[in-house]
């Protein structure tokens, strides 16, 4: 017997075709008026009907394939505006057809245009190309940067233009040449030889020829469109990069950090007699959103269950009421090196007063009072390694003069053997030789019998697309998911053999997301909802045994930012300070309110943009050095 399932009905509004047949009747009525000459009922119609065809099937497979429209016949899923951008592409694909028609049966001709000879007219010209190549790179370098980096902050891109950048990927600077340059220099040539092309435009009617673009008609839209280009895509760049927030770094006023800082150096920390030792793991762009949907993650299935069971462990501060959650993407906090900063000072990194604030050495915040420099006068051997160049962004600078770490990176393996001199993957040297070079070093720290500050990050879930090796599974359809389950099951063996070691008893476990991820690519292949409010992952095991005890009401909504976690760190150490903030950072297990949650994120947010009079003359620069001028 037949089983008849009703499905639900769904409403078909065929509004994109019904914007198309508007526009393909104004066309026609252009094509008809101006271009006709037998205006017969018949002739019409057939125009009216083939421009109807042309220009909405033209229109639709521009909608589907290259805007990436689901549907063009369902449409409940859309609003006037995207009716209306219909619209107007299905007008600009119509003048195109009409222009093509005109040239074909010559009712446009071009001819010799006698141009203008002359510097002024040249000098225009040049002036045009210019104008209309600076314009084509900051429309195609943000496009560029939106899609490769995501919603990356001004802060960010202003200070790693003023930073070291020796150990960049080199791939990151062939996506350039072959990105944004590349279509940059390409769309310049073309315009370019717009502007040098000697015609005229004439149009031909029954009764005579008439010049409709001439020379001095070509040098006035050559300069305005020029003109037009550049301003776009200044505004363009502007709005998406938020640079506005760089005026506010530079001229207006903020008092936020003035007022809510509390320097490390007065707040008379105290150590325990037995000082625990630390391990501060950095995962690169390693998120909660991997988890699954049950755990306050995005995902359909749980891409890091081995970060999760070690979150189920610790102790991890979220921002929601239950599940996963992290920090908040705060100013001065969103990529690597800032993160850094951020856990080591209990401050937001900030554009520089000056363009080498950040990239000399003995001159990468001379002031701060940094986590480094505190363990250092404690008597800890501190030791820095990742797989990457640590000159990049200054990172050397920082981590020698605050605390003198050993630094172990890529130069480092090199010159010391662990990697062949010529050996060069993905940023250096892979995760899978960072773990076991963190093994040896770790052991080498303990047998010193000093306490000891081992902090390490890991590279494998960098963007572009994450690294595969030859170690790593591939049971996902997209490469970077590969990479981030991988980079989970790793990170929790090297967790185990931790654990396993004589000297865990007295270590605390630091593990979090240095920034949330910018493989865009991931989230566009997942469908990623932009209601959903990504977050770092963190948790934190082992800490100080008067740590344990506390509410664990208090690990949850939570409103903080990765500086919390600097005096949040030395607490899990079983430091002890006056009062519960460093920096601006507020201890998370105090349950005091952090500067977002008293005085809210967004507020606080916008004032940490602007320029603080104490960051620059007593964080920037050595304060001390100032005074004895």
């Amino acid at each position: 017997m037949w089983q008849y399932i009703v499905m639900p009905k769904r409403k078909e509004k065929p509004m994109f075709i019904f914007m198309g047949v508007i526009a393909s009747i104004i066309i026609s009525a252009i094509q008809i008026f101006a271009f006709c000459q037998k205006r017969t009922v018949g002739n019409c119609v057939n125009i009216v009907l083939k421009n109807g065809f042309a220009i909405n099937l033209i229109s639709l497979a521009l909608l589907k394939y290259v805007f990436k429209y689901k549907h063009f016949i369902v449409t409940d899923a859309y609003g006037p505006m995207n009716f209306f951008k219909f619209f107007a592409l299905s007008m600009v694909v119509g003048v195109v057809l009409l222009f093509i028609y005109a040239i074909v049966y010559k009712v446009l001709t071009f001819e010799d245009g006698n141009a203008k000879k002359g510097k002024g007219p040249m000098a225009l010209k040049i002036v045009s190309v210019v104008l209309f190549m600076l314009g084509a790179a900051c429309f195609f370098g943000t496009i560029y940067g939106k899609g490769s980096f995501g919603d990356v902050a001004a802060d960010e891109l202003f200070i790693t233009l003023f930073s070291p950048t020796a150990g960049t990927d080199p791939n990151v600077y062939i996506e350039a040449l072959e990105g944004p340059i590349f279509q940059a220099l390409l769309a310049t040539t073309i315009y370019g030889i717009f502007v040098f092309s000697n015609f005229k435009l004439v149009y031909h009617n029954k009764e005579k020829a008439i010049t409709v673009f001439n020379d001095l008609a070509h040098r006035i839209i050559s300069i305005v469109l020029a003109a037009l280009f550049l301003v776009s895509g200044v505004v363009y760049g502007v709005q998406q990069f938020r640079l506005v927030s760089l005026y506010n770094a530079y001229f207006a006023k903020s008092t936020v950090i003035d007022k809510n800082y509390v320097d490390p150096r007065t707040a008379e920390i105290k150590f325990p007699e037995k000082k625990r030792n630390l391990i501060h793991i950095y995962l690169e762009s390693m998120e909660n959103s991997y988890m699954s949907k049950d755990l306050g993650g995005f995902m359909d299935e749980n891409l890091i269950p081995e970060l999760t069971e070690l979150a189920e462990e610790g102790y991890t501060f979220s921002h929601k009421d239950s599940g996963f959650g992290g920090p908040q993407s705060a100013t001065g906090t969103t990529w690597s090196v800032a993160s850094m900063i951020n856990m080591t000072t209990g401050l937001p990194m900030k554009a520089p007063t000056e363009p080498n604030s950040y990239g000399t050495k003995g001159n990468f915040l001379p002031g701060a009072y940094t986590l480094g420099d505190i363990l250092h006068e404690q008597g800890y051997e501190q030791t820095l390694m990742f797989g990457a160049d640590a000159d990049f962004g200054g990172l050397t600078y920082y981590y020698e003069s605050h605390g003198d770490f050993k630094i172990m990176d890529y130069k480092y393996a090199k010159e010391n053997g662990l990697i062949p001199p010529d050996y060069y993957e993905w940023w250096g040297y892979e995760d899978d030789k960072l773990f076991a070079f963190a093994k040896d070093e770790i052991t080498r720290l303990y047998e010193t019998g000093k306490p000891f500050n081992f902090t390490m990050e890991t590279a494998d879930t960098h963007r572009p697309d994450g690294y595969i090796g030859k170690n790593t599974p591939t049971p996902y359809g997209n490469p970077y998911a590969n990479a981030v389950a991988y980079s989970s099951s790793e990170v929790e063996k090297f967790v185990r053999w931790i654990q396993k070691q004589p000297f865990y008893d007295n270590t605390t476990i630091i593990i979090i997301g240095d920034h949330l991820s910018m493989e865009t690519n991931f989230f566009d292949y997942y469908g990623f909802d932009d209601s959903y409010q990504r977050s770092q992952y963190n948790v934190i095991l082992n800490p100080a045994p008067g740590v344990a005890s506390r509410d664990k009401d208090i690990l949850f909504n939570r409103i903080y930012a990765n500086f919390d976690m600097f005096p949040t760190i030395l607490t899990c150490l079983g430091a002890e300070y006056n009062g519960d903030r460093l920096g601006i950072g507020t201890d998370l297990f105090s349950g005091e309110k952090t500067i977002f949650e008293e005085k809210g994120f967004d507020h606080v947010n916008k004032e940490l943009e602007k320029k603080s009079k104490l960051y620059n003359e007593r964080i920037l620069v050595d304060p001390n050095k100032e005074e004895t001028k």
